[in-house]
């Protein structure tokens, strides 16, 4: 059985206002995502981290700057060919 994939990157952080926090907003901001994607037949598949390395560019290097890590999370999903 074949499948094609998807990925779709999100924010590493998702931003509210503290008088609008109730607890549980990643999950439904998540689940907004996989829900819409299952509407177009998209099967949530998993969540993985990627850790890219971000280099200065030659004006950062040399006035000393250092590479950041930097994490990013991308949902897969799949469906049969």
């Amino acid at each position: 059985m074949a499948h094609q994939y998807k990925m779709i990157q999100v924010p590493p952080a998702i931003r509210i206002k503290a008088k609008d926090y109730q607890g549980g907003e990643a999950a439904a901001y998540l689940e907004e995502i996989v829900n819409e994607q299952a509407r177009n037949g998209w099967e949530f598949f998993r969540v993985d981290t990627i850790g890219v390395r971000s280099d200065p560019g030659c004006l950062g290097a040399i006035f000393g700057q250092k590479s950041v890590m930097l994490d990013y999370y991308v949902i897969t999903f799949r469906k049969e060919n």
